[in-house]
């Protein structure tokens, strides 16, 4: 299934699978496994870094139904851009956002999880690893 998503989106992208692996600073062997439903297991860090070029998300990788969308009211103010504007002069790149992105999300499911099992919720036994890499 996450394979099928990330070719469908390299699709409607135009990207070659040559394309989207350097977009993304994956192999092009790596993607074309993960493609072909191969590879089933990515790492989280490679699905971010996948899904970034291709504006979506982890969780849409994933079997979420919807696509992420911005809403038009969901405007940056001074304060954002000028946060954003001293990132990239620091070196960030778009990747690094999205990982970080990403890794936040990650986080709060984590604690979600922690919560309702503190509340008597679900007993599965999860484990969430992720290793945050980021190239100078």
């Amino acid at each position: 299934m996450i394979g099928e998503r990330i070719k469908t989106l390299r699709k409607k992208k135009g990207y070659s699978i040559t394309k989207l692996a350097d977009l993304a600073g994956v192999s092009k062997s790596y993607l074309s496994y993960i493609e072909r439903n191969m590879q089933n297991n990515p790492s989280l860090q490679v699905m971010a870094k996948i899904a970034a070029p291709l504006d979506s998300n982890i969780e849409y990788l994933l079997g979420e139904e919807n696509l992420p969308t911005l809403c038009e009211d969901e405007i940056l103010d001074e304060e954002w851009r000028s946060i954003i504007r001293n990132a990239v002069e620091e070196g960030m790149s778009k990747g690094d956002f999205q990982t970080l992105k990403e890794l936040i999300r990650s986080k709060r499911w984590k604690e979600g999880l922690l919560e309702s099992k503190a509340n008597g919720g679900d007993k599965k036994k999860t484990s969430n690893i992720i290793i945050l890499h980021i190239n100078e």
